[in-house]
């Protein structure tokens, strides 16, 4: 059974901790601006002490960014956790968090993506709790306009009386915009937006409970309690599963590695559908290279279940802030589609 956190309201506190990567130099600006932007929406902030420095390649030790991630966790007067962003290495805490105590207490909402997610799906699959995939507080400037991005707190304020659908963007963006040569930059959406179904054919639909988050951390995780994905897919039975990832970094050959091994372990068995997101990774430069289509079809080509791939889902913003736990029922149709959720 998943629970689900109560909805983020004007006057809900929003606790900043940095699981993984904190924040310096340019980026203490940019913090500053989005912490107001809260503030200006009514909601109250609490500061972690693991959030305004960058050590090792994350904002403290391990045990000390666990234990503030716990504690945020447990506060009855905590609504939301929204780290800054993602990283590299929020798996190391994982062995410190107590995900059978969390299944005692209320739930809370944990935002973001990227390496976020490597928390967000042991905290879904240990602890019940539905988790949110989508923008990161760094995302959140006044100045974006982007209706995928700007909704991101609306969804979780939603009280689940009528389903949340949100539409595939026009237009994504590839070139991130440096904080120091413009500190409010919104996202610059020049490329069109296209959805792909893998294989050809025409419309689909389908529907089922979602999981999933950033393939490059949680494929890790596979084969250990923490990303248990085919007992997620027993767990859903009849009601049907809906695994989404993306691809940050992995080159084509890297990611069919990946994919292997997650299909060996039996994370593409039994699903509804699958959602895979625009790759960020670097375009091989030779023609004669493996491509990254040609990579994931190398792969899930044989699937009987829909795949759909360059979804608004990643590291190439826009994206869906897609809920661990939801039902949701996911339409395409000529090179887009849509997601609606429910998440009672």
């Amino acid at each position: 059974m998943i629970s689900i956190p109560k909805p983020l309201t004007p006057g809900s506190t929003i606790a900043i901790t940095a699981p993984s990567s904190g924040v310096s130099g340019d980026a203490l600006a940019r913090l500053d601006l989005v912490i107001a932007q809260l503030h200006a929406a009514g909601f109250r902030t609490i500061e972690g002490q693991c959030l305004r420095e960058e050590y090792k390649n994350a904002s403290a030790p391990a045990s000390k960014r666990a234990a503030e991630l716990m504690g945020f966790l447990l506060r009855d007067d905590i609504a939301a956790i929204i780290p800054p962003w993602g990283g590299e290495l929020a798996t190391e805490v994982l062995d410190h968090i107590d995900f059978a105590r969390l299944r005692t207490v209320e739930p809370k909402w944990l935002l973001g993506y990227s390496d976020i997610s490597t928390i967000q799906l042991p905290l879904t699959l240990l602890s019940g709790w539905a988790t949110a995939h989508g923008p990161n507080l760094m995302d959140l400037a006044p100045t974006q306009t982007d209706p995928l991005t700007t909704s991101v707190l609306a969804i979780l304020g939603s009280d689940g009386s009528t389903p949340v659908t949100q539409s595939s963007s026009s237009h994504y963006q590839v070139q991130w915009t440096p904080y120091k040569e413009r500190l409010d930059a919104p996202f610059n959406l020049t490329e069109p937006t296209r959805w792909k179904r893998l294989g050809g054919g025409g419309p689909v639909s389908f529907e089922g409970r979602l999981i999933g988050g950033c393939l490059d951390t949680i494929a890790w995780l596979a084969g250990t309690r923490y990303g248990d994905i085919p007992g997620f897919v027993r767990n859903s039975g009849a009601a049907g599963t809906i695994l989404y990832l993306e691809n940050v970094e992995m080159s084509p050959t890297a990611l069919v590695r990946c994919l292997l091994s997650l299909k060996r372990q039996g994370w593409f068995d039994g699903l509804a559908g699958l959602l895979i997101g625009r790759s960020a990774a670097p375009v091989p430069e030779s023609s004669q290279s493996l491509g990254y289509e040609e990579a994931v079809s190398a792969v899930l080509s044989g699937l009987p279940c829909p795949v759909l791939y360059d979804v608004d889902i990643g590291h190439q913003p826009p994206q869906f802030t897609l809920i661990n736990g939801a039902h949701a029922v996911v339409s395409y149709r000529e090179g887009g589609g849509a997601v609606m959720q429910r998440f009672v």
